[in-house]
């Protein structure tokens, strides 16, 4: 993918000549970041459910605190990006999650669950800043022909971190098997300190690691000749427009609920899949093993994402969104209704027809709103709050009629994604906020 060769000069007296090939390069590593790291629940949920003998519903409070952050800091993040420029929030942005990375340490070693849960609350408020200044600040480095290029890019790489970082955390997180309270308390004692000693590792190694990598990632991005594009920030909404002007257009409340279900759907699958292909019935995998398919789940995204790009140039994106929608209602329907390598495979298979459901239902809900537009762009961004509480529904529904048949959840949720493609993303004619 071509990038843009023309020098970029930073703001500020002493202007200095930057290749904007570099700064995408840096740029686009964030991405990679906060894709690896949001993908890494799908690894420590099962090890944390293991670990405190957890149910699913409680299990599921990762996922609830991880994205209940999005929609509470999403609005605290953009004030601070506006204060500090986009380069200087994607530096903030790494340092929070890095501070929550390493808070992984001492909940590790004193085995507190809710240390764990404060921890991923700081992490993922430091990734939701990454989100509030890098998606722009990708945007606008460069010519504005090619804003959309440079974003796919950066989108792909956020995919090849949700990717790899199953891998990752199978191989140090889920790489040794987790013992009962029963079995731990029939350890002679000198091997139960070794075994909470040895457990406490397999969290603490990892996450200390990321959180070196984070902080070793804003030091290079202060440090490095970035074009500061503060000046983008500080241009006030001039409009006198509320978050409720823009959901009272239809399009923008039915796709603030798409997003809402959409992520949440997604979310949910890739957090139950561990569990779900280590079941007997369904793989009888090891939940390491079972770490493999999660990255295929998420590696389908990434490659639907390249593809879904060429065919939207050809075809209408409601029927494509629509048609991606119905894909996985049937892939989750033959999941409902059978078991074993079909089970197995058609839930994987949906990570394929994740792909373009993001970008397009974004792209539909903030069509022809005018001044509007960054309004329902908020509202969008708060939407991914599904990815908090989806989970958790099918988490209370899992203990109560059995994780197979809790799978309903997600299928009901692409069901009403089918209906935005083709009815909800319509915008209301005469509403005198288009252009």
């Amino acid at each position: 993918m071509a990038i843009p060769t023309t020098p970029l000069k930073t703001t500020g007296s002493s202007a200095s000549v930057v290749n904007p090939r570099m700064a995408m390069a840096v740029a686009t590593t964030i991405f990679f970041m906060w894709g690896f790291l949001t993908s890494l629940n799908d690894v420590l949920i099962p090890h944390l459910k293991a670990v405190f003998e957890l149910n699913y519903a409680r299990a599921m409070l990762v996922q609830f605190t991880f994205f209940g952050a999005y929609f509470l800091m999403s609005l605290p993040a953009g004030r601070l990006v506006a204060r500090l420029g986009y380069k200087n929030g994607i530096v903030a942005g790494l340092v929070i999650a890095g501070i929550g990375a390493l808070g992984f340490w001492p909940a590790a070693a004193l085995r507190v669950y809710e240390g764990f849960l404060a921890s991923l609350f700081v992490l993922a408020t430091g990734i939701t800043v990454l989100q509030v200044a890098a998606n722009p600040y990708v945007a606008l480095l460069g010519p504005e022909q090619t804003a959309s290029s440079r974003l796919t890019l950066a989108q792909a790489l956020n995919s090849l971190g949700t990717t790899l970082a199953p891998l990752f955390g199978g191989l140090l997180i889920l790489g040794t098997t987790v013992k009962s309270g029963d079995q731990i308390d029939a350890l002679p004692a000198a091997e139960q300190l070794a075994y909470r000693a040895a457990e406490a590792q397999s969290v603490q190694g990892p996450y200390v690691g990321l959180a070196i990598a984070l902080v070793l990632l804003a030091v290079f991005v202060y440090l490095f000749r970035l074009p500061p594009l503060s000046e983008a920030t500080e241009q006030a909404d001039k409009s006198h427009h509320t978050l409720m002007d823009a959901l009272r257009q239809p399009h923008v409340l039915f796709g603030v609920l798409a997003i809402f279900f959409y992520v949440g759907a997604e979310v949910s699958i890739g957090s139950f899949l561990v569990n779900y292909l280590s079941m007997p019935e369904i793989g009888g995998l090891t939940e390491q093993q079972a770490t493999n398919y999660v990255s295929l789940y998420w590696g389908g995204a990434m490659i639907g994402r390249f593809a879904g790009s060429a065919l939207l140039v050809r075809l209408s994106p409601r029927k494509l969104l629509a048609g991606f929608a119905v894909a996985n209602v049937v892939l989750l329907a033959l999941t409902l209704m059978s078991s074993g390598q079909t089970a197995l495979y058609c839930i994987v298979a949906t990570g394929l027809f994740n792909s373009i459901m993001f970008p397009t239902i974004f792209a539909l809900g903030i069509e022809r709103l005018g001044p509007l537009t960054n309004k329902a762009s908020s509202l969008l961004i708060m939407a991914i709050v599904g990815g908090a509480l989806i989970p958790l529904l099918q988490g209370v529904l899992a203990d109560r009629i059995g994780l197979h048949h809790s799978f309903i959840v997600p299928l009901l949720c692409y069901g009403y994604v089918i209906f935005y493609g083709l009815v909800g993303s319509r915008p209301r004619t005469g509403n005198g906020q288009g252009g």
